[in-house]
């Protein structure tokens, strides 16, 4: 028996999760707890929790958008194994992650945690889901402490690598989670609506606006834009039944002496004619229905509040409207004391300036890594060159891309501006507390709203039009990593991976096996790395001869 087979029976047993039937390779759903909030005890909710997401923090490539498809296949299909939420619930958690400023898919865990196993379990679910990439990244400021200006050819080519697959795999989580937020013409719409609006233009204020805007035009068009459909549908079908001539005059009688046996059959031109005499035989509608119509499944129809009970660990709404208010009051004291004070300690502005982040950046990682480049490279605390070095292996590491911060945090204490006489640990916990907070502090704050206000049809309509715009900004995410994903020693600010036909090719492989074949992304993106040095070792380096 493998080591991770027998921690499955332990675990198992200690959660009370096998039944009559179960072997020690295999889970089966137990349809009566699916969807089901887990009130056991702490710890077995801990374990619960732990068994279901231990592994994300070390397998969860690709960046927010790729996370949010993990996250559906494992806490909604289930995989095998117990679904925690439902379907619309997912919907609206997602919408409600990128309404909300912080890192996109960290909130996302960490609400699904939340509604399943409360909030203990979910704070010890975003450490399980951010620790490893925090170390990794810590890790990695130490070494760039003592390397030279330049990285070796071939470190490049794998890291262009890298990049190229995590293109392709991001470019299959759009995708995937356009067929889930499309459900009629107006989404489709919202979602190509977000993703050119991404692209043309990038600003702090910029995508909060775009996904006000398609909440409302998804609301006004549930609210009053389909009756007034509706309504123009039937007007135009009933001018149309008027202008028809009456029945008797369309059927040709048979003249007088003809024989039955001479007469013409129907041909394709009575078609129009016997559809006609189908339609009038057809049951009748129901009044103010066409019958275009009751083929048709309306928006509003699959927006329905969920029906799963979701109460269990329910924030009550005036701890939340507490901690919403604690949380902008602390944030005003920060940003009073920033402007206040002539010069403020070197941890202070970090602090500060990470809160600030964590707070203002509504979109995730791809959203964060150009704020943080003013906030850290413009003031001298950092080297462009060690920013760019990062922001390369950030791209390749799974877990969230606010990581990033760690790496910064570490950086700031030993650059140009710092004594160095603090130990670069510091500078890394504090970034890590203060990116990080914003968001989760307010997802507990706004989920006791949420959750109030959830079954409110006007509700359900905006945060339909969030998600779709929110899907066309993940688009927006390809288009932008695929700018900047081919690195060498002379370009270590990025270019186009379209520079060299090779990335295009990993890119597209990647997508075919990770969809086709199901192909695991880690090992999509290792082989993404491979193909990067077998460019190198074919092309790269004759070019740097």
């Amino acid at each position: 028996m493998s080591f991770m087979t027998l921690t499955s029976s332990v675990l198992r047993r200690l959660l009370h999760t096998r039944r009559p039937g179960d072997t020690n390779t295999s889970e089966s759903v137990d349809h009566a707890v699916a969807y089901q909030p887990n009130t056991a005890p702490l710890l077995r909710r801990l374990l619960d929790v732990f068994w279901r997401t231990f592994d994300l923090g070390f397998t969860a490539f690709g960046g927010p958008p790729v996370h949010f498809q993990i996250f559906h296949q494992r806490f909604v299909d289930g995989r095998g194994k117990t679904p925690w939420i439902d379907e619309q619930t997912y919907q609206e958690l997602f919408a409600l992650s990128q309404a909300l400023p912080g890192p996109a898919s960290t909130k996302m865990l960490f609400n699904i945690a939340h509604i399943h196993a409360g909030i203990i379990p979910a704070m010890f679910a975003f450490f399980l889901w951010s620790f490893p990439g925090a170390v990794a990244m810590y890790g990695l400021s130490l070494a760039v402490e003592k390397i030279g200006e330049t990285l070796p050819g071939p470190v490049y080519a794998v890291l262009s690598g890298v990049n190229a697959a995590t293109v392709g795999i991001i470019a299959l989580a759009a995708m995937q989670l356009a067929r889930k937020a499309i459900t009629d013409p107006l989404t489709r719409l919202l979602v190509v609506f977000g993703g050119c609006c991404g692209l043309c233009y990038n600003a702090l204020w910029y995508l909060p606006v775009l996904l006000v805007f398609a909440g409302q035009v998804t609301m006004i068009w549930d609210m009053t834009g389909q009756r007034l459909q509706v309504k123009w549908r039937n007007r135009r079908r009933s001018r149309r039944r008027s202008a028809r001539p009456p029945l008797e005059e369309q059927i040709t009688e048979p003249e007088e002496g003809l024989p039955m046996g001479g007469m013409e059959q129907p041909s394709s031109r009575n078609s129009i004619t016997s559809g006609s005499l189908r339609r009038q035989t057809a049951p009748p509608l129901a009044q103010g229905t066409t019958d275009e119509d009751a083929q048709r499944t309306t928006p509003v129809a699959r927006t329905q509040p969920s029906r799963i009970d979701i109460s269990a660990h329910n924030v009550p709404i005036k701890v939340g409207l507490s901690v919403i208010t604690a949380f902008f009051t602390v944030f005003a004291v920060f940003m009073v004391l920033r402007g206040v004070l002539g010069h403020p300690p070197l941890l202070l502005k970090l602090c500060n300036n990470m809160i600030l982040a964590g707070t203002i950046i509504f979109g995730g990682g791809p959203v964060v890594i150009p704020l943080l480049r003013d906030y850290v490279v413009a003031p001298g605390w950092v080297s462009p060159r060690d920013f760019l070095l990062g922001l390369a292996v950030i791209q390749a590491m799974p877990g969230p891309n606010f990581n990033f911060a760690v790496y910064l945090g570490a950086l700031v204490l030993v650059g140009p501006k710092a004594d160095k006489s603090l130990p670069t640990i510091i500078g890394s916990l504090l970034s890590f507390l203060s990116i990080f907070s914003p968001g989760l502090l307010l997802s507990i704050g706004f989920q006791s709203v949420w959750r109030t206000l959830r079954k409110r049809r006007a509700v359900l309509s905006v945060l339909r039009g969030v998600n779709a715009a929110a899907v066309g900004f993940v688009f927006t995410a390809v288009y932008r990593l695929w700018e900047i994903g081919f690195l060498t020693a002379e370009e270590t600010t990025g270019i186009s991976l379209g520079e060299e036909p090779w990335w295009l090719v990993i890119a597209a492989v990647t997508l075919t096996f990770v969809e086709w074949f199901s192909t695991p992304p880690p090992v999509a993106i290792l082989m993404g790395g491979v193909a990067g040095i077998g460019w190198w070792g074919a092309v790269g380096r004759h070019l740097h001869a």
